[in-house]
């Protein structure tokens, strides 16, 4: 048998040809049941002229940032497509790669790594934009028929949102899949070469796209609170405020668009990372079990989460013995989750045992599972309103927005020990498992930890993006709704009440699953690179080669600092452009109240001018802070070389990891607090719910919380990632080109453009610094 030449050409045996078309049969699954998803929501009624109105204004404004995004950041693309091509040249393609094209000669083989890489560069950067782009778009047409369908059920609007959800989830399995396996059938045993390409592409795009639509939203959404809620004493969709258009926009271009294409750059990065490990345990032991085991495991999880995903609505109608009905949409939610979890496991077990023979690696895949499954109740625990955390917070805004402040600062910290304990015990468990078989076992360990962990994306995608659709729908109806006081349109509100709410933790949860992936995903990645320069510096012949990271050594312990003070250089930047995006936002607002007609409701406010001034910000950061992500790591690595430039990706780990789960779940808890006062009795004698002087503590702890939450935190996961990928990508020109030679001598032209690299780094901190021209 002799399926796509996968028995000829990469040494396939049959059920590992069959297994590998069963593969790319499950990424088209995925892309279909994506389809009917779609198909199925669109089904549903817009509902009213009014709320068709005020959702065209929020379509129109999110596809025209989304079109300006791509206007700035496409040169930045081309310019990185050239490079990807020509990195091949400067550094020979890999002995695998020669092995595997050996036919072609060797100008051959070099051209064909140079076309793949950068063919796979393309195609990860353009399946990140897909996923982004169109899951954006799906939320938009979802968020109108959520809000129309809380008039007549509670099921039916919970359906819709997490089907549109479901969407995106399926696009990101399906698209990753899919590119993964497809550069593993064509080029075998070389696929590390052009993996890396792909993996950069998509990891660059969702950096963009995170770092733009989280300052988008969060300026328009503090802006819009601190003069309504805080200064107005009006409610958070109220028409009257001219941010709210932007903040509904906002939530579309940040949480949608932006999250989707940050999980997808997460499942494809630890697919490369998976592949190029297994890839050097094949070379070890010539069994191809370890790159076949991982791509079947990833269509497992696609199976998986169609079958976790369809039954949600399902929880909330049957009654079963022992578990009874799901009690809200989060318990439906978590346990479509478990659903899918089980049937991972169990399908893992079989395949472990009847195939791979090696009853460790469905062990990693359940450890993978569960490192999952694990941060919903923990992230529920630090952000639910259910939960002692936010109640403490509540308590603590009796006594002011100090006190709120505070006790939220405490919650998100405490919340990134325990965040990072879990994620410390499933790497244990990987070393526990593989100690014995050597280091190179281990890191595979780790990398088959994170592939199970994203094995149900779809899962986790759905559950962020009901949070946005959710929020939206909430919106729609308080702005079509709001001189509304009938039974059916208070019982409406309820739901889209209740809806929002959960949105709030599933938010949350998945933002701490991202955040996990990441570092488990840049840790698989950090042991590619210290393989990578191995395998290049016995290539050129030099006499040392590195086969582990000495922190004893200085310049190594220097590269350790800086990659500590990288994610705070870059959440400092970030939150800056949020805040003088939010000063303007709120001198507009306050503005445009005083325009006679304004406060009364007689007269439209100028939304779109709140638009501009939220996607000049946004678009003014995206090429500093994606520069900075680039271009430290470079500077790093040609002035104290390759060894201190994986002490600088270790300090990246490590800080990243701690400080994005601090912002994430600590923006998170004030934001529920602030919820759990607005659902409160409205009694301002007693000081509790809107209005009241606690409210406004929990307006003031949302607000410092929203550009960490959303915009900081999140986008620390894709900077880890590309400055992972740009070091795996440069070594090998380090290695070669080093600035001090062997005898000595200094190289002229390596130190030139470490100066010039140097200089674009400092220039880009100060363009990000600079204030936006007012509009």
């Amino acid at each position: 048998m002799d399926i796509l030449w996968l028995g000829s050409r990469h040494g396939l045996n049959s059920f590992e040809q069959i297994a590998i078309v069963l593969v790319l049969v499950a990424a088209f699954i995925s892309l279909m049941y994506a389809w009917w998803l779609r198909s199925t929501v669109l089904k549903k009624d817009k509902g009213t002229d009014k709320m068709q109105e005020i959702w065209n204004a929020i379509r129109v404004g999110a596809d025209s940032y989304l079109g300006q995004q791509l206007k700035t950041i496409l040169p930045l693309i081309g310019v990185l497509t050239v490079v990807m091509f020509l990195s091949v040249y400067v550094v020979p393609p890999s002995l695998e790669a020669r092995e595997e094209f050996k036919a072609f000669g060797e100008q051959g083989i070099t051209l064909i790594i140079a076309v793949g890489r950068t063919i796979a560069f393309i195609m990860g950067a353009s399946f990140s934009l897909i996923v982004g782009q169109w899951g954006m778009r799906m939320a938009v047409q979802a968020n109108v028929r959520v809000a129309s369908a809380s008039r007549r059920s509670l099921n039916e609007s919970l359906s819709i949102a997490y089907y549109a959800g479901t969407y995106t989830g399926m696009l990101t399995d399906g698209l990753g899949l899919l590119g993964g396996t497809l550069i593993f059938i064509v080029f075998g045993k070389a696929a590390p070469d052009a993996l890396l390409g792909f993996g950069f592409g998509g990891t660059l795009l969702a950096l963009f796209m995170r770092v733009g639509g989280g300052i988008y939203t969060k300026a328009a959404d503090v802006g819009a609170d601190l003069v309504g809620k805080v200064e107005k004493d009006i409610p958070e969709d109220d028409p009257r405020n001219a941010a709210v258009i932007a903040d509904l926009v906002g939530d579309n271009v940040g949480d949608c668009a932006g999250m989707a294409a940050d999980i997808f750059e997460s499942y494809e990065v630890t697919i490369v990372s998976g592949l190029i490990l297994g890839l050097s345990l094949v070379a070890i032991t010539g069994d191809l079990k370890w790159i076949v085991y991982p791509l079947i495991i990833r269509a497992v999880g696609v199976i998986s989460s169609i079958i976790g995903t369809f039954t949600v609505p399902i929880w909330e109608k049957v009654n079963l013995p022992l578990l009874g009905r799901a009690h809200d949409a989060e318990e439906a939610m978590f346990r479509s989750y478990e659903v899918s979890s089980i049937f991972t496991v169990t399908i893992s077990i079989f395949l472990a045992w009847l195939y791979a023979n090696d009853w460790r690696l469905a062990a990693l895949t359940a450890i993978g599972v569960g490192l999952a499954v694990a941060f919903n109740p923990l992230t529920s625990y630090f952000t639910s309103t259910k939960k002692s955390p936010v109640k403490e917070i509540v308590a603590s805004t009796k006594t002011g927005p100090a006190t709120t402040i505070l006790s939220g600062l405490s919650v998100g910290m405490e919340s990134s020990v325990w965040a990072l304990l879990v994620i410390a015990v499933s790497f244990i468990a990987g070393i526990l498992l593989y100690n014995g078989d050597g280091a190179q076992y281990v890191l595979y360990a780790i990398a088959m930890i994170g592939i199970g962990m994203l094995s149900h994306t779809g899962n986790n995608v759905a559950m962020d993006s009901y949070g946005p659709i959710s929020d939206n729908a909430n919106g729609i109806g308080e702005m079509a709704w709001h001189d509304m006081e009938d039974e059916n349109t208070l019982k409406a509100r309820q739901i889209m009440a209740d809806l929002d709410a959960v949105g709030n933790t599933t938010k949350a949860i998945t933002k701490g699953v991202a955040i996990a992936s990441a570092v488990i995903a840049a840790v698989s990645l950090f042991a590619s690179y210290i393989t990578d320069v191995g395998r290049v510096q016995a290539q050129l012949g030099l006499t040392e080669v590195m086969n582990s990271i000495r922190v004893s050594d200085t310049r190594v312990f220097v590269g350790l600092l800086l990659g500590g003070a990288l994610p705070w250089l870059f959440s400092s930047l970030s939150i800056r452009a949020v805040s003088r995006a939010a000063g303007q936002i709120v001198e507009e607002v306050r503005r445009q109240f005083k325009i006679p007609g304004i406060m009364e409701g007689t007269k439209t406010p100028d939304y779109a001018q709140v638009v501009g001034i939220s996607t000049a910000s946004a678009q003014k950061e995206l090429i500093p802070l994606a520069t900075i992500a680039v271009l430290m790591p470079l500077v790093v690595g040609l002035v104290l070389q390759v060894e201190a430039l994986g002490g600088f990706l270790a300090g990246i780990i490590l800080s990243g990891q701690l400080l994005a789960v601090f912002l994430s779940n600590a923006g998170g808890a004030w934001d529920n607090a602030k919820k759990s006062i607005e659902d409160e009795p409205r009694d301002l004698k007693n000081n509790t719910g809107k209005g009241s002087e606690r409210h406004k503590a929990g307006v003031v702890g949302d607000t410092v919380g929203d550009p960490m939450k959303d915009t900081a935190g999140p986008a620390l996961n894709p900077m880890i990632k590309v400055a992972n990928l740009v070091s795996l990508l440069a070594a090998p020109i380090i290695v070669k080109y080093p600035m001090v030679q062997a005898d000595g001598s200094v190289n002229i032209v390596v130190v030139i453009v470490a100066v010039a690299l140097l200089a674009a780094t400092i220039w880009a901190i100060g363009r990000s610094k600079s204030p936006v021209k007012e509009l």
